[in-house]
């Protein structure tokens, strides 16, 4: 049973798509062997693992040599070498505690019968298990760094992906209907994007904010007559709606579109699957999921105009009900740097939030640098050059004022000396172009790191050194 049009899964499918982002594997492809042998993270039972396994090569050795269980006559360290695995599986610390079974297997077999203490055996088995153990140490904090910069560019990809099918769907509905259409897409990304990021919904502790103006703004851009929303709770329909156009009317939860709708949380209509629209009394059922998969709520169309039933028309409803229910996953994010920075744009707040969090999960850095320059002919050439000069990656703010002009530019993943290379590359563009570097040019330079805790009051602070600055 089909509910989603074939462009939906070409663009689910593309690689960085959110399908796929939410179904690839964290830690890589690997086997199952080798996830036994080399876990991703260290569970809270790995130090009974590491005494048992321990045991075990013990006894298993015990059995083969019964006067020798640590296979110290052999000429090779065999038992050093169950240690070592241990030690590349979960540590240098945990290694060290599997070399301490050997020795106390020493003691106890080997100690009452008067034997002398194999020094060098054992400091050659500890001196190899720390070096193996720190081995794994440094590259499991590697794999950490890089998985928490994998997940940043996925999200980024995500949002990429989904931005440019808005451009394309405005771009094909602003060549075919321009002039008979109410409003663009630039139109409709603005409008739910104020609607979402209302201080006064998010007070209101509403589980979707703002969802009458939403509705009221959908059907008018894609000619419904009647229809509501409804809140979905552990994926089950709300029958209280929070939102309807027309005359008001309850949910049927066995209806063959809404069970379609929650199964698949797809959209559903009845020109897609003409035996559930046979027996339903709805038209369309459109889901309002974010870019997490989490299914928030319910469009339900009980009327809409004939003409207005067509593939592009629903898949612009489709993707304004996406946009919107990103927007309230994100609100709490933008909130709280607009809270501190009430002018803050909300591209730049939203991306600063991300950041943030990046940060406090996986350590990894990010910076502002903010860049003030005066007012006049000079100065207004300087600031053009450096916007222009802007990385692919970094999200600018520009604020002016009638003294000066300031470019504030976050960039993720980037420390102290990523920053230095930055501002070494902007002040050699600028003497090439124009023979000023940021003193002679009276530009100036003020940086920051990203706030894991705080981040908005971080940006403030940033931007009033800027204001200050004479």
């Amino acid at each position: 049973m089909k509910t989603a049009t074939q462009q939906d899964a070409a663009i689910d499918a593309k690689p960085g798509g959110p399908e796929q982002v939410r179904r690839s594997e964290p830690f890589g492809n690997v086997s199952t062997y080798g996830r036994l042998l080399a876990p991703a993270v260290t569970r809270p039972v790995a130090v009974f693992e590491v005494i048992t396994g321990m045991a075990l090569a013990v006894a298993i050795a015990w059995l083969l040599r019964p006067g020798d269980p640590l296979l110290i006559g052999l000429g090779f360290p065999w038992m050093w070498v169950v240690a070592l695995v241990m030690a590349l599986r979960y540590g240098a610390l945990l290694g060290v505690v599997a070399g301490l079974v050997l020795a106390g297997v020493w003691y106890g077999l080997y100690g009452q019968h008067g034997e002398p203490f194999p020094a060098m055996f054992f400091v050659g088995g500890f001196t190899m298990i720390v070096v193996g153990g720190h081995f794994c140490d440094i590259w499991g904090n590697r794999a950490t760094r890089a998985r928490g910069i994998n997940t940043y560019l996925n999200d980024r990809l995500v949002a990429i992906t989904n931005n440019h099918y808005l451009l394309r769907v405005s771009h094909e509905r602003l060549e075919r209907d321009l002039l008979t259409k109410p409003s663009t897409m630039r139109d409709a990304i603005t409008r739910l994007r104020e609607l979402t990021a209302s201080d006064e919904a998010s007070a209101a502790g509403e589980p979707l904010p703002n969802a009458q103006p939403m509705l009221e703004f959908a059907a008018l851009t894609c000619q419904i007559e009647v229809a509501s929303v409804f809140p979905v709770r552990l994926g089950r329909l709300v029958p209280t709606a929070v939102a309807c156009v027309g005359e008001a009317f309850s949910p049927v939860e066995s209806d063959p579109l809404v069970q379609t709708c929650l199964r698949e949380r797809t959209l559903a209509h009845v020109r897609d699957d003409v035996t559930a629209g046979e027996g339903s009394a709805y038209i369309v059922c459109a889901p309002l999921t974010d870019t997490e998969g989490n299914l928030n709520g319910m469009l339900i169309v009980r009327r809409m105009s004939f003409l207005a039933l067509n593939h592009d028309n629903l898949q612009l409803l489709l993707v304004l009900l996406a946009y919107y229910a990103d927007g309230v996953a994100q609100q709490g994010v933008v909130a709280s740097v607009r809270d501190e920075v009430p002018s803050v744009p909300y591209d730049f707040a939203l991306e600063l939030g991300r950041l943030a969090r990046m940060k406090r999960q996986s350590g990894i850095q990010s910076s502002l640098v903010a860049l003030v320059f005066p007012r006049g002919a000079s100065g207004d050439s300087l600031f053009e050059q450096t916007v222009r000069s802007r990385r692919a990656l970094d999200a600018l703010w520009i604020q002016s004022t009638p003294r000066q002009q300031i470019a504030i530019a976050l960039m993720p993943i980037t420390d102290d000396n990523g920053i230095d290379g930055y501002l070494i590359r902007i002040e050699n563009a600028l003497r090439q172009q124009y023979g000023l570097d940021f003193q002679s040019g009276h530009v100036a330079v003020h940086s920051a790191s990203v706030d894991e805790r705080a981040p908005g009051e971080g940006l403030g602070k940033l931007l009033e050194r800027c204001r200050n600055h004479a």
